[in-house]
This record gives C-alpha cells, sequence and structure tokens, in this order.
C-alpha cells in the first residue's frame, strides 16, 4: 500500500506530534498554497507542521475550472516573462503527476480566416516561449474535420477553429498528492485543526494554538517560523497578528454549472465568448459536461460554501446559442454545481477580470509571513518564494532545490492514461469506465484502491467501495462531504452518484472510524443539506417559470 498516507485513524498521534516537537514552520491553510509550501520545505530539509481549519482543499482550491493553463492569456497582456514561466511550469507539473495534468485540446472557434491566422500566430509565439513541442502543438479545424472533431459547433457562424493544448487536472486531487507527498518526507498534517491564535516569544511568532474540530482537543504547535497561506481567509490570519491589518484581498466569485454530456455533447474543451467580452470553458470531464467561470466581485462575508444565484448560471449559459447547434441544455438540466471565492491581492478602482493573478508575500510586525493571491498552476514557484522569504526571517537553513523532483504519488508512469485505465480493467477486472475515472484522481495508485474494495459502490455508478476507505485511510477524509465532494468527486462529476452515494458512504464510514448512529445521522443529513443548497437555482428558476 502507499507510503504517502494521510490516514484519519492517526489523527490523535498526529495532534500528539504536534504538540510534542518544534517544527521549523507551521504552515497555516491546507489548499493548493499551503501544501506547496509544505510539500516543498520538507524536500528541502525543513520540519513541517500544517494546519487546516476544515478539510483539506475545501476553498478555492477544490472549486476552480480545474485546468493547468499555460498561461496565453498574458501574452496579450505583454507579460512575456510570466507566459514562458507559466508554459513551462505546466510541463513540470505533467511530469509529476500526468494523472492530474492530462493534455487535452481546447478549441476556439473563429468567424473567419482571418480571426483564425491572427489567433494562430499569437500561438506560434506563445508556444515558442514555453518550449511546447510535438503533440502539444495547435492545429486548425475546417470543414469536414471540424463537424468530425466537434460536431455541436455551428460552422455556419463558426466555420473554422484552432485547437491548443491545455492540460485538465483533479484540483482537490492535486492537493491532496502534494500533501500526502509532504507527510511521507516527514510533515505533521492535520484537517479540521482551526488556528485560534498565533504564539508569541520576545515579539516574535513562535507557534500557533489550534483546537480540533473532530475532539475539540486544542494544542499548542512550536514552530521557528508561522506561514499564513490560508488562501480567501489570509486577512482573518493576518489579524491574529495584527488586529488593525489593512485589507489585502479583493475577492472575486467564480462559478461552474454541470450538465449530463447527452444534453451538451461536446467533445473538445471550448472557450465561449460572453456579451462582456471574457471568456468562458465548456469542459467535458467523463460523462458531464461544465460550464465555467463567472468572475464578479464578492463582498459578502468569506465563506466557504458561496451561493449560486440563477443570474450566475444564466449568465454561463447564455453564449451556448450563439455557438453550438440545438437543442441546448436549460437550467431545469443541471446536475451538480459549484462556487469558490478568488482571493485576488486588491488593485483599487479594477474590476475582477483585470486584476493580476500575482501573488504578494509580506512579513509582518511579529514575523508571520503572509502569502497573498497565486495560482493553481503556479504554485510550486510560489511555494519556493515563499520558503525562501520565510527562511530569510527565521534564519533557517534549507537544501538547494532538487534538480528533478520525484513525481507525486500516483504520477511514477509513462502520462498514458487510456493505456494504463485499459491496464488496470485488465488486471482487476472492474469496468473500463471506472478504470478511465480511477486513473485520472489516483494515477497508478489506482492499484491500491481496487485492492481496497472492487466492488461498486451502488448500481450503475463508476464508483468503487475501496475508493471510500483509500480516501480516509490514506487521503485524510473525516467527514462524508469531504470524500463526496472532494475524494471521490461524486457530487461534481457523477450524477448517478451524487444523491444515492451518501448512505453507502455513510455506512462504510461509520464502520471505519466508528461513529455511533446519531453521529452517521448528522453526517447524512449535513451532506444531504449541501447537495440540495448547490442546485437551489435550479427550483428557484421552477418556480419563477411556474
Amino acid at each position: 500500500m502507499p507510503e504517502a498516507s494521510l490516514s484519519t485513524l492517526d489523527r490523535a498521534a498526529v495532534l500528539d506530534r504536534l504538540e510534542r516537537e518544534r517544527f521549523d514552520l507551521a504552515v497555516i491553510g491546507g489548499g493548493i498554497s499551503g501544501a506547496g509550501i509544505a510539500r516543498e520545505a520538507t524536500l528541502r530539509g525543513a520540519s513541517v507542521a500544517l494546519l487546516e481549519s476544515a478539510d483539506f482543499a475545501s476553498g478555492t482550491s477544490s472549486r476552480s475550472s480545474k485546468l493547468i493553463h499555460g498561461g496565453l492569456r498574458y501574452l496579450a497582456l505583454g507579460d512575456v516573462a510570466l507566459v514562458r514561466s507559466t508554459a513551462l511550469e505546466r510541463k513540470e507539473i505533467h511530469r509529476l503527476a500526468p494523472h492530474l495534468a492530462e493534455p487535452r485540446f481546447m478549441l476556439v472557434p473563429a468567424r473567419s480566416r482571418a480571426a483564425l491566422l491572427k489567433f494562430r500566430a499569437g500561438l506560434t509565439a506563445y508556444e515558442k516561449l514555453g518550449g511546447v513541442t510535438g503533440d502539444d502543438l495547435h492545429r486548425t479545424f475546417t470543414g469536414d474535420e471540424l463537424a468530425r472533431e466537434e460536431p455541436l459547433l455551428d460552422r455556419r457562424r463558426f466555420p473554422f477553429a484552432c485547437a491548443y493544448r491545455e492540460y485538465l487536472t483533479d484540483d482537490a486531487h492535486l492537493v491532496l498528492a502534494n500533501l500526502r507527498h509532504a507527510a511521507e518526507h516527514g510533515a505533521a498534517v492535520l484537517n479540521y485543526a482551526g488556528v485560534t491564535s498565533i504564539e508569541v516569544e520576545g515579539g516574535r511568532a513562535a507557534g500557533v494554538s489550534a483546537r480540533c474540530g473532530e475532539t475539540g482537543r486544542e494544542v499548542r504547535v512550536r514552530a521557528r517560523c508561522v506561514i499564513n497561506a490560508a488562501g480567501p481567509w489570509v486577512e482573518a490570519v493576518q489579524r491574529l497578528e495584527r488586529p488593525d491589518a489593512p485589507p489585502l484581498l479583493h475577492l472575486s466569485k467564480g462559478v461552474h454549472v454541470v450538465f449530463p454530456a447527452d444534453r451538451l455533447p461536446v467533445r473538445h474543451m471550448l472557450v465561449l465568448g460572453t456579451d462582456d467580452r471574457r471568456s468562458i470553458f465548456a469542459i467535458r470531464r467523463g460523462g458531464v459536461v461544465y460550464l465555467g467561470t463567472t468572475d464578479t466581485s464578492y463582498a459578502g462575508s468569506c465563506r466557504e460554501w458561496p451561493e449560486i444565484e440563477e443570474r450566475d448560471v444564466a449568465y454561463l449559459l447564455d453564449p451556448l446559442s450563439r455557438y453550438l447547434a440545438p437543442p441546448l441544455p436549460a437550467i431545469s438540466d443541471a446536475v451538480a454545481a459549484w462556487a469558490g471565492l478568488r482571493p485576488l491581492v486588491a488593485q483599487p478602482g479594477k474590476p475582477p477580470t483585470e486584476i493580476s493573478r500575482r501573488d504578494e508575500i509580506a512579513v509582518g510586525p511579529r514575523g508571520v509571513v503572509t502569502l497573498a493571491g497565486g495560482k493553481l498552476t503556479g504554485y510550486r514557484p510560489t511555494a519556493r518564494r515563499t520558503l525562501e522569504v520565510a527562511a530569510d526571517a527565521a534564519g533557517l537553513s534549507l537544501a538547494a532545490p532538487a534538480e528533478e523532483e520525484p513525481p507525486l504519488p500516483g504520477g511514477d508512469f509513462d502520462g498514458n492514461l487510456d493505456a494504463l485505465g485499459a491496464a488496470i480493467a485488465g488486471e482487476t477486472g472492474i469496468a473500463r469506465d471506472c478504470a478511465d475515472r480511477l486513473v485520472r484522481l489516483h494515477g497508478s495508485e489506482s492499484r491500491d484502491v481496487v485492492k481496497l474494495g472492487s466492488a461498486p459502490l451502488l448500481p450503475g455508478a463508476p464508483v468503487l467501495t475501496g475508493e471510500v476507505d483509500f480516501a480516509v485511510l490514506h487521503e485524510g477524509a473525516a467527514r462524508v462531504e469531504d470524500v463526496i465532494y472532494r475524494r471521490i468527486r461524486s457530487a461534481l462529476y457523477v450524477p448517478e452518484a451524487r444523491d444515492r452515494g451518501v448512505l453507502p458512504v455513510a455506512a462504510r464510514m461509520a464502520a471505519l472510524l466508528g461513529w455511533d448512529a446519531a453521529r452517521r445521522l448528522r453526517e447524512i443529513d449535513g451532506v444531504r443539506a449541501r447537495l440540495a443548497a448547490d442546485l437551489a437555482f435550479r427550483d428557484e428558476a421552477a418556480e419563477e417559470s411556474a
């Protein structure tokens, strides 16, 4: 079984360790930024404690468009250096975790040959900057070839399309892979452990106090340096160090909505233009297609579950009629949705669409290192810069970065996901659609998942019982929500298991974790309420049309 494990059964032992040891770093935040920092630090010889107040990746880092972007949009802004670094970073993530950076074609429809040539010229420059070669080079489709590649596209309006590579990921599993790798190299990692205060000695931050959300136990974690990587909650953590800290972020809400693929049968990923001159994506994933994302200023309280409004979904549906042939999906066809908050570094006077996605690193008056902003694709360079600032602030001695880092858990295969899915289906006897889905979450570790349980979780859904066990024993899942939303991902991608999967997941977790009947019922009721809230906009639309 995997060595890189975050077992929920070890929770008491991790709490003991957090209280017993003194760490080089205490990292606050279990999203992609905190996970990347923890992994980078352990690879360079630092001891790390990482605390997350909710579940790992439960905020922004599980609510993205699930893309490892190459940075093409920055070319239009003239940021050549960022384009090159982002494109090269994408290749490195693919090397570390090919199952979490799957090359897919993104199609940009064009109304005229002139528009096509203009876009191709930009792509050629981008590909040269980013070292794009071979099968990843762009191509064009027209006529019969376009009809074959993307039959749903309205070819009377868009007779041409340019296809370039983007990389599809599962954002939550990318976070988990980094955290598990950090734990394998010695990090003490815990979810549902909210930091309540910054401990200060001699005028400097010397650790944190935290409270376990599962047991109520309070622990004091000693550390030479504290890093605040709390994403949208970074300001709240800042105020633990400095109560009068000025505002730092501009929060932006991003919404995605999911439809069955038979209601929106696109073959590739598509770029669709909106009336306000933005671009949204239509992305196929297994048996569903999702549309996203919105980008609107968010002025409410910082919430893990921002509200999904009917107008958000209408905005995403609006471009479909301009690009695709009918029949098209309606709001009532939605089977899932998600929304998240992006922690943009504030630039007064600018709307979210114009705010730079760059990160900002600062050292506070007590020595707490705060990371604001950042992107999924650039998490590794951001982690490296943050770690170096922390090392300088705390006087830590770090090993030099490795010239070639080892792969993330599940990433030790040749990158051919279709071949891996076929091999695992043949070796284990599980259905091919189940194997194909599994390898895009777990890569080569899919075999370990199947060993824990190869039976279907429920009839008619490509989800295995072993996935629940793996989530608890190796991925730190402590609650049913963790499994449904961020481990097996049925709340997003598997409509047939979205609601029906709650009871079998709860039953299996209860057996593994020793829950009593009351705890099991609370878990079931809580996640059912959450799933219903995700689609409340659908009911509102139905009431308005009645």
